[in-house]
């Protein structure tokens, strides 16, 4: 295997590991309206991913800046062409972080409504924008002679796009609510799971639309092998939670979240940025990669330092572990 395609399945799984960690907060958030009978259910949502949500943000970033330096071409042409997409996912992003913030400075109910509405939108946002702009990369997008995109902003809002992003928004959503049902007890626990079979039931029809479209156009092998890999692990997901092993049904649900993933890049492969107009203008991994040396120095730094950042997002989720309870949150407010 050569540089430039380790590169490119390390930007995959880079991409695995934030969708897997930020889908269940995106999940966390777009849950409050269904979950939150009170303030203090809707603080015990907010706490369960209280110490880890900005943690989990900083994988896009790293997904990201490793984009920039493995593929600057890929990296330009996805960046200008899908701007106004992107950008709205920042501006949710944002929203959602600075609510978090300062929902809790001031008492007014009227005050905390108004930063839930902006938790939900700005989960709710980025999980169903990230599904339409990666369901585009894969179809193929109209691209010129020099890789720019010459589509516009409706022209990403296709059929497929719209399935693929809300497939990622169901699957983030049941992701998310599991976790409610893993880190809670009581009520809103016992509420959480039934939530999760019913959101789950719907996820796996649309989750399954969404594969056997994309296998249909863009299916290889190892496509059809994750897809089945995807499928196994969100029915087996959806039956675990049924039967209240929330443990087993999260973990089953990041196996089918990283299958996922890992489908559309090998339905994607050898292209980065397949051009739909004409092949010809097609970005590949040969000629949007970065040169032999820059992708020899970002190994080497790759290897040292990214499992130090594995170790300690380990640590904090270990450190965190323990259920959050209605008793916690009243116990604290006095």
């Amino acid at each position: 295997m050569d540089l430039p395609t380790l590169w490119f399945w390390i930007v995959a799984a880079l991409f695995v590991g934030y969708f897997v960690l930020d889908g269940f907060d995106f999940g966390v958030g777009m849950s409050l309206p269904f979950l939150g009978k009170d303030d203090t259910d809707r603080r015990v949502l907010i706490n369960t991913i209280g110490p880890v949500w900005d943690l989990n943000e900083t994988w896009v970033i790293v997904a990201g800046a490793a984009l920039f330096a493995a593929f600057p071409e890929w990296y330009a042409t996805l960046f200008s062409g899908f701007y106004l997409a992107l950008l709205l996912i920042l501006l949710a992003l944002i929203a959602r972080g600075v609510s978090f913030e300062y929902r809790h400075q001031r008492p007014e109910a009227a005050w905390k409504r108004r930063f839930d509405r902006m938790i939900v939108v700005g989960s709710a946002m980025p999980a169903f924008l990230w599904g339409v702009a990666f369901a585009n990369i894969v179809q193929g997008v109209p691209l010129d002679e020099g890789h720019n995109y010459i589509g516009t902003l409706v022209d990403l809002l296709n059929p497929y796009a719209l399935l693929g992003g809300l497939t990622t928004l169901l699957v983030f959503f049941t992701h998310g609510v599991v976790f409610v049902s893993l880190k809670t007890e009581g009520d809103l626990r016992v509420r959480a799971q039934r939530l999760a079979t019913r959101a789950g039931a719907v996820t796996v029809v649309v989750a399954a639309l969404f594969l056997v479209w994309t296998g249909l156009v863009n299916g290889t092998t190892w496509f059809w092998a994750l897809a089945a890999l995807a499928a196994v692990a969100l029915i087996g997901g959806w039956l675990a939670n049924a039967r209240g092993r929330e443990g087993v049904a999260f973990s089953l649900l990041a196996v089918t979240i990283a299958a996922t993933v890992l489908a559309l890049f090998s339905a994607l492969f050898p292209e980065v940025m397949p051009a739909s107009n004409d092949p010809a203008n097609s970005l590949t991994i040969a000629n949007a990669s970065s040169s032999d040396y820059t992708l020899t120095v970002m190994s080497w730094t790759a290897l040292i330092f990214l499992p130090l950042v594995l170790a300690y997002q380990g640590w904090t989720y270990w450190v965190f572990r323990k259920r959050v309870t209605r008793r916690s949150i009243e116990a604290a407010a006095h």
